[in-house]
């Protein structure tokens, strides 16, 4: 096992010579370190378990992980039944094209005309939405709603500009493309005001300020495409800790600019 994750466990007290269930060590690594215990933990967990390599592993069982992985990230989790695609989308991080503002702006214009005020914004967040960055080539579309529970009032809406509902969480709502269509946009639902909306959207002004910061995140992305290609889940979860970190500072550059969510940074 990886010397630093056998430190991690110990300070969660889970000693790793002991044989503890690797769900229930894991679960135990969460309770202490929460988003920052990932699924390449519970990749390394399960496989140090089996005596296999991480690689080893069964596709069948990675999915079975990344599932519980997703439950306890994600209170309320939840993949909407016929929304699954056909074809398969290997991780491609590409560098940064000009044309994808523009893109946005094509899909920002179908969403508008399905969705009139109900949307009372929208935004372009996401690695597309800052200029320099390598990103996956998928526009990220945040729209806000006064109540995200109230789904009727735009899942139809958001699925006639052909983009299908794929999960709902406690704080958004996930859409994207489904059968063979493109994989060329994401739309989060969230609520107004709150701290998903914000944080989405602070984290892109962050990365557009600080070339540092989208340096080393264009680099970290270039790396982990490289590794995890199948594995979109696993490309996610492996960002997590620079995003964490990234949003420290980007809490404190905020109030040093006096950021706040609608104002020019």
């Amino acid at each position: 096992m990886n010397p630093s994750l056998d430190r991690r466990l110990r300070a969660a007290g889970v000693d790793a010579e002991a044989r503890l269930d690797p769900g229930e060590a894991f679960a135990r690594l969460h309770e202490r370190e929460g988003q920052r215990a990932t699924l390449l933990d519970r990749y390394a967990l399960e496989a140090a378990s089996r005596g296999v390599s991480v690689e080893d592993l069964p596709h069948a069982l990675r999915a079975e992980l990344q599932a519980d992985v997703l439950r306890l990230h994600i209170p309320g989790w939840e993949v909407i039944g016929g929304s699954d695609r056909s074809r398969t989308d290997p991780i491609e991080v590409v560098a940064s094209d000009p044309a994808w503002p523009e893109l946005y702006q094509q899909w920002r214009r179908r969403l508008v005309q399905e969705l009139g005020e109900r949307a009372t914004r929208i935004e372009h967040v996401g690695s597309t939405a800052v200029p320099g960055l390598a990103a996956k080539p998928i526009i990220d579309i945040q729209v806000s709603v006064l109540d995200v529970d109230d789904e009727a009032a735009y899942v139809p809406a958001i699925e006639r500009a052909g983009i299908a509902f794929r999960a709902r969480d406690l704080e958004h709502r996930y859409f994207r493309p489904s059968g063979d269509r493109p994989r060329d946009v994401q739309v989060h639902v969230c609520g107004a005001g709150s701290k998903w909306e914000r944080v989405h959207v602070l984290f892109r002004d962050f990365l557009r300020a600080d070339a540092a910061a989208r340096e080393a995140y264009r680099l970290l992305k270039l790396d982990l495409a490289a590794r995890y290609q199948d594995d979109r889940i696993a490309y996610n979860e492996a960002k997590t800790s620079f995003i964490l970190n990234a949003l420290e500072r980007a809490e404190a550059w905020a109030v040093e600019r006096g950021w706040r969510l609608g104002n020019d940074a």
